[in-house]
Parts: C-alpha cells; structure tokens; sequence
C-alpha cells in the first residue's frame, strides 16, 4: 500500500462554523454572515467562508476601488466606439493613458488626462484605505502588524510609479497607464529610455530578493509539509516545544543546505525577503531619470559592465544632446 503522501491532496475536517474569536463590539464591529462550507475552496485553504467584517475603512476601500475599475474600464469601452466583441477581443490591448508629458503636472481635461487622475486618485485611495482595514483589524485581533507592513512594501512600489517619481520627473506623464499590454510596453520602453534597467544595482536587488522569497517560501512549504505526519504543521506548538518533526526538519537542512533553519527563523527571512524586493524596487525607479539618467553609463563608469568595443564610430547618447527631454 502506497504510504500517504500529502503534496497533492489535503485532508478536509468539517466541523460547525466558527464565527472567529470573541471581541468587544466596540473594536470588532458587525460581522456579516454565519459561516458556510465550500468544497473547492477547502482544496486552497480553509475551506469555511465567512462570516465577514469590513466596517467602514472596508467598504469605502471596495467603493472606491469599484469607481477606480469603473471609470478605466469605462473609458477603454468608449475607445472601441462601444463595441462589445471589440471591447472582449482587444481588452488585453486597451489602456486609460496618463495625461501628456508637456502637461506637466497641471490637472488636464478629462480625454486628455483626466480621467487618469481621477482614476488613480480613487484607486490609489482604495489601497491605503485597505492597508488601514489590515492594520485595525490585526490590532484589533491582538496580532502583529507584520502582513499590514509587507503589504504597505508593495504600495511603497505602486505610488513610486504613479505618484512619486512622476511628482520629482514634475509630469505626470511620467507615470504608468493602466491597462495589461500597455503597462508592460511601458515598463520596456522605461528600462531602454534608462539604458537599461538591469544595471541598475536596485533592481539586481530586487530580483535576488524576488527569487530568493520564491525560494525559501517553496523550500518551508515543503518541508512542513514533509514533517507534518508528525505534527509539523502545527508549528507554533514546535517552536515553544520542539517535537520530532522540528528536530527532523531541523536535521534535513542542516544535510542539506548546511546550516539550520528554526520554525521561527525561516519566516522571517521569507518575510523580509519578500518586502524587500518591491521596497528598493521602488528605490530605484525612484532614482532613475532624477539622479541616474543612462544606467548602463553608470555601470560602465562604476566598473559594473564592461563598457562596449570600440568597433563601429563612437555613438552619442541621445540623452545628452541639447533639447532631450528630462
């Protein structure tokens, strides 16, 4: 008989739905619903639904948000004249583009701009107002902010790009559409317009810090799950009281990575590694085109890339000529 093996399948206890810890109505508010079972969504997670609290930081945060999506989503349909199959066929194409850069940072008329900063005024005032739902609620419950903290990381990234540098750069031009196909072509032409983003010494900090998260998440998954008919997955247990699936856990890194890993430890090096990566992401978006304006002259100066043969004539960067934009 083949031994269990839990990498693919998940045991599902159902018991009575449970309404979440007691708390005074003062800090918890009205949770909404009793509870209820999903089959699906035990083969994810906790396969109970609800009930649910969002008070008024939460439902603002989804008004807002559900403006934000209307008003892009609206303006995308009307660029294709209306047209439904054309609106479904061309969606991934379709953007709500940021006003001119000769704008600067004056409020455009609405086709010529507007309508993206309303739009991100909204969108952007829906996140932060969810990041303060994350932060009330953790206190709320007598836990760490640490989640509120590494969600308000991945902000720091998106009002670099949309607020921030473009405020320093004095255009809003400088920020990113939105849309799917259109977000991406900005992020390429960014990285050429720059010499090259890969040079820039924050954004190779921000892939290791992106990989490496990947992988220590990866590399804790499984060996919780490697441990846990030993009871490894109830890991607060393991680290107050070492059982044998830390004691097992702990000898298969040292095997094989050569060094150990707590219960503890690991998470926050995960944790950290994955704030990181959006957090000097952002710092060097924020530098590029307000103190660096060629990484890859940067790199060559700096002895981080070798500078080019010098084969064909010698090329001027454009970026340097008289009347090139900043």
């Amino acid at each position: 008989m083949a031994e269990y093996q839990n990498i693919f399948t998940r045991v599902q206890v159902l018991a009575p739905a449970y309404p979440g810890a007691p708390m005074s109505g003062a800090v918890s508010g009205r949770r909404v619903g009793r509870g209820r079972f999903s089959y699906w969504a035990g083969k994810l997670g906790d396969a109970q639904l609800g009930p649910i609290y969002l008070g008024w930081t939460g439902l603002t945060s989804l008004l807002f948000g559900f403006i934000a999506f209307e008003i892009i989503g609206l303006n995308m349909f009307a660029s294709v004249n209306w047209d439904p199959i054309q609106f479904v066929r061309q969606l991934p194409w379709l953007a709500l583009e940021p006003p001119a850069p000769a704008n600067g940072l004056h409020i455009p008329r609405l086709n010529e701009g507007g309508w993206w900063l309303m739009a991100g005024f909204f969108l952007t005032t829906s996140v932060l107002l969810w990041w303060v739902r994350m932060y009330r609620r953790a206190r709320a419950l007598g836990m760490g902010t640490h989640v509120a903290w590494a969600f308000a990381s991945a902000i720091w990234l998106f009002l670099v790009l949309g607020i921030i540098r473009p405020v320093f750069m004095g255009s809003f031009g400088e920020a990113v559409p939105f849309g799917i196909f259109p977000h991406l072509d900005w992020t390429a032409a960014f990285s050429i317009r720059y010499g090259n983003l890969f040079y820039c010494p924050f954004h190779m900090l921000s892939i290791v810090f992106l990989y490496g998260s990947t992988l220590l998440f990866a590399m804790h998954g499984a060996t919780i799950l490697a441990v846990s008919r030993f009871g490894g997955d109830r890991e607060l247990e393991h680290i107050a009281d070492r059982g044998t699936a830390a004691e097992r856990a702990a000898l298969f890194w040292r095997w094989t990575m050569g060094f150990n890993a707590t219960f503890e430890s690991l998470h926050r090096w995960a944790w950290w590694f994955a704030v990181l990566c959006p957090l000097v992401g952002g710092i060097g978006i924020l530098l590029t085109g307000t103190v660096v304006d060629n990484w890859y002259l940067w790199a060559v100066k700096h002895g981080v890339a070798p500078s080019y043969p010098a084969v064909f004539p010698h090329v001027v960067d454009p970026s340097t000529l008289p009347g090139a934009q900043r």
